[in-house]
């Protein structure tokens, strides 16, 4: 963790700017086919394809390059009922006194509900956790940088891995996640930041019909 001080030299593949062109037009092509998925087989996925998107989500940047997050990769189908049922009270008290009338009817069109048979049915269940300060060997607390930010773009990087890998899957946040800490067996440091559903779609799944902005809605170019 951190830097020992070290530098090395940069490894990077410059390409002419046409093959740069290409590349970039060609990944967010890709992306763009990027769904969130609710619909999953239980088809199992091979667990190298998931250590090889960790370690793609693990290489992310990182404030003083603390590497702030531990990525909790879920199989065992106990486990997974065991989320699944604790996700739903939580989800219960959401959808039940918790969440705005607003914010209900922004969710209406996304299916959304209380039941979330996906965290039993799809094949991993990966759990990020962020870490604000780690422990050391003496029983010492070592302070953490940007540790939302960083963790964000680890989880950013991940599901990107996973698509590009042929997986699908969906990043699912429960309003109070604690639970997830206590089922996992987490230390006192880390705190559950997001869950990403993954496998394979089933049959037939079907994703709701959205736009994506335009360029222009969303960047502006300072020239």
């Amino acid at each position: 963790m951190g830097t020992n001080g070290k530098l090395q030299s940069l490894q990077h593949d410059e390409q002419p700017e046409l093959e740069m062109a290409r590349r970039a037009r060609d990944f967010r092509q890709e992306m763009q086919h990027r769904r969130s998925v609710r619909d999953f087989s239980d088809r199992p996925v091979p667990r190298e394809v998931i250590e090889e998107c960790l370690l793609t989500a693990g290489s992310a940047p990182s404030g003083a390059n603390m590497q702030p997050w531990h990525f909790v990769a879920v199989s065992d189908p106990d486990v997974k009922r065991q989320i699944r049922e604790a996700a739903e009270r939580e989800e219960y008290a959401f959808y039940h006194g918790l969440a705005s009338d607003e914010w209900l009817a922004d969710l209406s069109h996304l299916g959304t509900h209380v039941q979330k048979p996906f965290l039993e049915q799809a094949p991993y269940l990966i759990v990020v956790f962020a870490q604000p300060y780690g422990l050391l060997v003496d029983g010492g607390k070592k302070k953490h940088y940007y540790v939302r930010e960083s963790v964000g773009i680890a989880t950013g990087m991940l599901v990107a891995a996973l698509h590009h890998a042929g997986l699908v899957a969906l990043t699912y946040t429960p309003t109070r996640m604690g639970f997830l800490r206590d089922l996992l067996g987490r230390p006192e440091n880390e705190r559950p930041f997001i869950v990403v559903v993954t496998g394979y779609p089933a049959d037939g799944a079907k994703v709701p019909d959205l736009q994506k902005k335009g360029l222009s809605e969303i960047a502006t170019f300072v020239e």
